[in-house]
């Protein structure tokens, strides 16, 4: 690529800070030429508060990279869009499937990229997870997240307001890697979502899937955070660690890094290549999972959460 590709960062909260800067910041094909934010900035890059704002001052910034919350998402996408602009989307894509097909129509329409990111799935081990599982047969596989919300979303009340999705929003994470790497499709049966009385969106959930695949989500658990995927097959067994990074099959080790910071970067790099190929990546299929669960799923109220 002559010049690396000039991108706006709209939305510079804690998963903007912590993944998305560093990610453009150490990429040969970005340049972080702006960010828009109502609160945040990154200290030395031109600042704007509204999109309207930055698509009328910067045209030559090509591509607009969305870390904002699901629920305002759509807005400044189709604005993006509209303006001639490629488009990346944090996950989940948007707040429901049909603004997201909204927005693949649009850039479609236009020759534009859209890439609907899914950074789990870019996780160390999730390619050689998916390589050895082709061909073999599952008997049964089991997902396990479970992390600390205060940790994570510390004082972020919008992800328990309508559209937030609640303890989906890691959960989707452990979806979008079952999607990878399982050689077969699943549909969800049933949903067990606990809501905390006070508010709006699950904080934990027990799926159960065909094929004998079942997940258990919680946003309350402190100390060590788990994020496993266990899959026992025809041919033995596989087990993701470490939300995707580290393979074992058969309780040995076998590939991977025991690090979550080579997701963004590797994000970055495949939207570089889609824009240049011309191209979108939009798979929605983790998001049917969610909105499957959400409506299929026996609501539980318990215990009121609070930050």
């Amino acid at each position: 690529m002559p010049e690396r590709l000039k991108v706006a960062l709209a939305g510079i909260g804690k998963i903007a800070i912590d993944q998305h800067v560093p990610a453009i910041s150490a990429s040969p094909d970005w340049e972080l030429a702006c960010t828009v934010s109502r609160k945040g900035n990154v200290d030395g890059v031109q600042a704007f508060t509204s999109i309207e704002e930055m698509l009328a001052e910067r045209p030559d910034v090509s591509v607009v990279s969305l870390a904002l919350p699901p629920v305002p998402r759509f807005a400044y996408a189709a604005a993006a869009l509209r303006a001639g602009r490629h488009v990346m989307l944090e996950k989940p894509p948007g707040a429901t499937l049909a603004e997201t097909h909204a927005l693949q129509a649009m850039a479609a329409d236009r020759n534009l990229s859209l890439f609907a990111t899914w950074h789990s799935r870019m996780a160390h081990a999730v390619a050689p997870a998916k390589a050895w599982l082709q061909g073999k047969s599952v008997i049964r596989a089991h997902i396990t997240w479970r992390e600390d919300v205060r940790k994570w979303h510390p004082g972020q009340d919008w992800v328990f307001e309508p559209g937030g999705m609640g303890v989906f929003d890691p959960g989707i994470n452990a979806l979008s890697i079952m999607t990878e790497i399982l050689p077969n499709p699943v549909h969800l049966k049933s949903a067990r979502l606990e809501f905390p009385s006070n508010r709006q969106t699950p904080i934990a959930a027990q799926l159960t899937f065909s094929d004998n695949v079942t997940a258990d989500f919680d946003w309350r658990q402190e100390g060590p955070q788990t994020w496993d995927i266990e899959v026992a097959t025809n041919k033995g067994n596989l087990a993701l660690r470490m939300g995707g990074n580290v393979l074992e099959i058969d309780g040995k080790a076998m590939a991977g890094e025991n690090s979550i910071m080579g997701e963004y970067p590797a994000l970055y790099a495949r939207m570089a290549d889609l824009v240049l190929a011309g191209r979108s990546e939009v798979d929605l299929s983790p998001m049917v999972h969610v909105a499957d669960a959400l409506t299929l799923g026996e609501r539980i109220i318990t215990d009121a959460f609070d930050f």
